[in-house]
């Protein structure tokens, strides 16, 4: 699992997170397969954005990139 490639995954979600007014940015990839991610915008702090998170972000990251084991925002 490379930066780009999580990054690419990413870019492919964006669309739908910005449609909502959100986006979300890669912080860090650890070796034991976490992604860090911040949720930005309408995002950041709304009710729905751990099943935003959970459910979109990191749903989609584990299917296109099976080493991607959890996916947390900080």
């Amino acid at each position: 699992m490379d930066k780009k490639e999580v990054k690419d995954v990413l870019d492919q979600i964006r669309p739908g997170l910005q449609a909502d007014g959100g986006d979300v940015e890669l912080i860090e990839l650890t070796e034991d397969g976490i992604v860090k991610v911040r949720l930005v915008g309408a995002c950041h702090g709304c009710p729905m954005s751990t099943l935003t998170l959970k459910n979109g972000i990191e749903r989609t990251l584990k299917k296109k990139i099976p080493e991607v084991k959890e996916v947390v925002s900080v």
